[in-house]
């Protein structure tokens, strides 16, 4: 990404109503997936830190390893997580062998050209039966002026997504939507309207406006954990198993 996007992300990142929702939905899954004396976390193309930042301290059995391709996002991260963050490529990880119990990539694949080698590096370092948690943006026919201020390579379809999961040598994918009640409004954002002269959507809301998207998200995640799936939405959350 362009450098000022990473500026962006940093200021908004523990506030935006995205943001929140999106880490909220992967701390659930690794409450479910870790064991009960925690264990440790790649945040794979882990960006300005937000999400360690954020989950970090109400899990001190958790132990996190940041890694990203960017130096100014290393930076960032280890100055606002203050975990260990090491720069490197998504294709080429710079970790062991099964190393970690769990990997989380949030909304990073989809920069990468070649994302199933990055699914297999991501795969490789994983303990066997540790799980991998991925993020992307969904549909295709959704790409904006959004995807390319953030240099984005494409966006998924459900079936996309979980054959390249299956290839990467994984198991027991669960995939869902989510971002399903607003994307009606994000439709009309960004497939009628003109494009925003700042570039992508990643920036401060007014706060009356932030709060309400974070009650409509808060209303989704309770439904989320009710059914469990959503049938449409604007992002794919998969998790997946590496065979014990």
């Amino acid at each position: 990404m362009e450098p000022e996007e990473y500026q962006k992300m940093a200021a908004v990142e523990d506030d935006m109503w995205f943001y929140r929702a999106l880490h909220r939905h992967i701390e659930r899954r690794l409450e479910r997936l870790l064991a009960p004396d925690g264990g440790e976390i790649l945040d794979a193309g882990c960006g300005t830190g937000g999400l360690i930042k954020r989950l970090q301290p109400a899990h001190s059995d958790w132990s996190w390893q940041g890694v990203d391709i960017s130096p100014q996002a290393c930076t960032l991260a280890w100055d606002r997580a203050g975990c260990e963050v090491q720069e490197g490529s998504l294709t080429n990880l710079p970790f062991a062998t099964g190393r970690f119990a769990a990997v989380v990539s949030a909304d990073v694949i989809y920069h990468i050209e070649d994302d199933e080698q990055a699914l297999l590096e991501m795969t490789r370092v994983l303990q066997p039966g540790g799980s991998l948690i991925v993020n992307v943006p969904a549909y295709p026919w959704l790409w904006s002026y959004h995807d390319r201020a953030v240099h984005a390579q494409r966006r998924y379809g459900r079936k996309e997504l979980r054959d390249k999961l299956h290839r990467a040598g994984l198991e027991k994918v669960h995939l869902t939507y989510w971002n399903m009640f607003l994307l009606p409004l994000i439709m009309i954002r960004r497939k009628l309207l003109p494009a925003p002269a700042g570039g992508s959507d990643v920036q401060s809301y007014p706060a009356w406006l932030n709060t309400m998207l974070g009650g409509v998200m808060m209303m989704e995640t309770a439904l989320l954990a009710s059914f469990g799936r959503l049938p449409l939405g604007c992002s794919l959350l998969a998790v997946a198993k590496k065979p014990a």
